[in-house]
């Protein structure tokens, strides 16, 4: 693995749903690098690799977003928005994973291209299962497509 790659990503600026992310990735050993953004704003500098991250390769880029949407500075809906239309990021699969139920929140996601919608369990064992589930499906079981979905020409047959 590269230097500047990043496994997960994980945008939460709760600090005690941080915490039990991190121990249940690291419990069971889902990811080798998992980089942690507290506001949206950071998120799309990783993501992009613009300010403070403009010496990393895009490439490089998470393989999973895990992503709240109750963010400071730019809000969960945003960032999903603008890693899904951009064909440079619009692959990296990205679960939202909020306190939220609003139906508007779940459909507003959906409509923005999240590849999945949980809400995050209270009990800490249901939370780090739940984590575990997702690292593993969308780490290891999920085949992501091998060319950038802008590389696809016309003649191809998807």
């Amino acid at each position: 693995m590269n230097q500047g790659e990043i496994e997960i990503l994980l945008v939460e600026d709760d600090p005690d749903d941080l915490d039990l992310a991190l121990m249940a990735i690291k419990s069971h050993n889902i990811a080798n690098k998992v980089h942690v953004a507290r506001d949206g704003a950071e998120a799309l500098e990783i993501v992009f690799c613009t300010g403070k991250f403009s010496d990393r390769r895009i490439e490089d880029g998470p393989k999973l977003v895990l992503l709240d949407l109750n963010l400071p500075k730019v809000d969960g809906i945003e960032v999903l928005r603008r890693i899904k239309s951009d064909p440079a990021t619009q692959a990296i699969p990205v679960v939202v994973m909020t306190s939220s139920k609003e139906e508007r929140d779940i459909v507003s996601s959906y409509k923005y291209g999240t590849n999945s919608y949980i809400v995050k369990p209270v009990d800490f064992m249901q939370f780090s299962e739940t984590v575990c589930k997702l690292g593993f499906y969308w780490l290891l079981l999920n085949v992501p497509p091998i060319l950038g979905i802008q590389e696809l020409g016309s003649n191809s047959p998807i």
